[in-house]
């Protein structure tokens, strides 16, 4: 009978494992991502804007974007820094200028993608952090109140409810 190496008998030993070293990270998949957009789209319209919406895995990794064909150049860059804030933080983006008014907190203020407006939100499915939503184009309320309603339609969770 052939002996094992030390390595062999390693990876046998590991593939014989019941419980996993490591469980795969949950991500919004491409098609919520679209859904997702497109729901925002039906709430500013609703509501009166046109928006630039991103949308980003747990990581803050752009997932979807998508810019309605009037809204300024500048909001392309603003919903995706509020996507990857609000992914990053786990928490809305209106809910940073409280924060920053903390001086022990203030210096993330100057987190070149840091963006303090409303109108991010985590993805939340299930209880889990799945990835980052950001709008861009109305007024900070305007933009909150999209994120919001696009959310609820889709079945996920706000924060704190």
């Amino acid at each position: 009978m052939p002996q094992h190496s030390t390595a062999q008998q390693q990876r046998n030993h590991h593939e014989h494992r019941d419980t996993p070293e490591s469980a795969p990270a949950s991500s919004i998949t491409q098609a919520a991502a679209g859904a997702l957009i497109a729901a925002v789209h039906t709430a500013a319209a609703r509501i009166g804007f046109t928006a630039s919406i991103a949308v980003t895995d747990q990581g803050g990794h752009l997932k979807a974007f998508d810019r309605a064909d009037d809204a300024p150049f500048l909001t392309a860059e603003v919903a995706l820094d509020k996507a990857w804030t609000a992914a990053s933080f786990r928490i809305p983006t209106h809910t940073w200028n409280d924060l920053l008014a903390n001086p022990q907190i203030a210096p993330l203020g100057g987190h070149p993608r840091v963006m303090a407006v409303g109108g991010g939100y985590p993805i939340i499915e299930n209880g889990q952090y799945v990835g980052g939503l950001g709008i861009s184009g109305g007024t900070y309320d305007q933009d909150q109140q999209a994120a919001e309603e696009a959310l609820a339609a889709l079945g996920f969770e706000l924060p704190g409810n």
